[in-house]
């Protein structure tokens, strides 16, 4: 378990399905994280078993406030390095938490976690373009953009969509806190 100011970035369990159905099934959640809005919690609970049980260092995230599960939060090997110690950030919230500086509380909780309480030596993110909401979260948390793959991914809807990509070093997550 992770706590911040506002948010506590706990493990997920089968008991949260209901909570991730609720923002899965909005449009832009899905759309702008590449995967297909959920049509049923059924469909949520699979997704629950494959995804996010029981997986290392992928985190539900829960308004202290409320004890609401909005979101979660994740790093998973990244397969575009060849470098063991690198991981891959993902994350998704609910529209209605958009905008409160809620992510970038909880990404700042994760790189401090992957950097000093995992060891790994850089984490990467990316975005599809014309997702601005991320683009800024990423960049108010000091990534360094790295470049566009055009054609990048396919989405679901068959949409080929390009991607920007960014990554921080270990190094330059602790210059930034000083």
């Amino acid at each position: 378990m992770i706590e911040t100011e506002r948010l506590i970035l706990r493990s997920i369990t089968k008991r949260d399905a209901a909570d991730i159905f609720e923002y899965s099934k909005e449009p832009e959640v899905g759309e702008n994280a590449g995967w297909k809005p959920h049509e049923t919690i059924e469909e949520t609970k699979e997704i629950l078993d494959v995804v996010f049980l029981e997986k290392e260092d992928i985190f539900g995230l829960v308004e202290k406030e409320s004890g609401k599960l909005f979101g979660t939060i994740g790093l998973v090997p990244d397969v575009t390095r060849e470098n063991e110690g690198s991981r891959m950030l993902g994350y998704a919230i609910g529209k209605n938490f958009w905008g409160r500086g809620y992510m970038t509380e909880a990404v700042g909780a994760i790189l401090s976690y992957a950097f000093h309480e995992k060891g790994y030596d850089l984490i990467s993110v990316s975005h599809y373009t014309d997702n601005l909401r991320s683009q800024r979260v990423i960049e108010k948390c000091g990534f360094q953009f790295e470049g566009v793959q055009r054609q990048s991914e396919l989405r679901y809807d068959g949409d080929m969509k390009d991607k920007r990509w960014y990554s921080m070093t270990k190094d330059e997550f602790c210059r930034n806190l000083k």
